[in-house]
């Protein structure tokens, strides 16, 4: 299995250079069904939270540059086939920095632990917030739960109304300015 902290070494550089922050990175089989990889790597616009698809084709273009070139020198970081797959983190991003527990605070969040805590693995409730390493969730069944960041496996925002209202919306500038046509018909 490849190094996730070395692959972020290599990635995150390439997502920085084009003003982008490097949400998560990521190796799971293939949806593809062919026992393959694929090397997933979310980043956001610190403008937007978010990329289009002009900025997810542009970062891949530097990630697949980057790996090409250590292939060639001889480093390559993953063995064997894989396929990446660039992505802007969604309303109902993943939870994988201390910032994303602080900015996300309020929201409602599920939170799975690498093992049970408090006879809890699974939590979920409005996020408390982060102190430190710790953070806080307003557990629906428990009350409100401190647990240590290093201890989650997973977390991610589950989507509200209020989580889709606080989404900052893409940039639609220029969007007055598409020109739509009827298509013929031949009947």
């Amino acid at each position: 299995m490849a190094d996730i902290e070395r692959l972020t070494e290599i990635i995150e550089p390439e997502a920085k250079a084009l003003g982008f922050d490097l949400v998560r990175v990521k190796m799971m089989p293939s949806e593809a069904g062919d026992g393959g990889q694929a090397l997933q790597v979310m980043a956001e616009d610190p403008a937007t939270g978010q990329l289009v698809i002009e900025q997810c084709a542009e970062l891949s273009r530097r990630i697949s540059a980057r790996m090409d070139e250590l292939e060639e020198a001889g480093r390559d970081p993953i063995e064997g086939a894989y396929h990446l797959e660039v992505s802007s983190p969604g309303i109902d991003r993943p939870l994988t920095r201390a910032k994303d527990y602080a900015d996300w605070a309020g929201h409602e969040a599920k939170i799975s632990m690498d093992k049970a805590w408090d006879g809890q693995r699974n939590l979920r409730g409005p996020l408390v917030g982060i102190d430190g390493d710790t953070v806080s969730i307003e557990d629906k069944k428990a009350g409100r739960v401190d647990v240590p960041r290093q201890s989650i496996h997973s977390a991610k925002l589950v989507l509200t109304d209020a989580l889709i209202a606080a989404t900052r919306p893409l940039d639609t500038s220029g969007a007055d300015e598409i020109v739509e046509t009827e298509e013929e018909s031949n009947d």
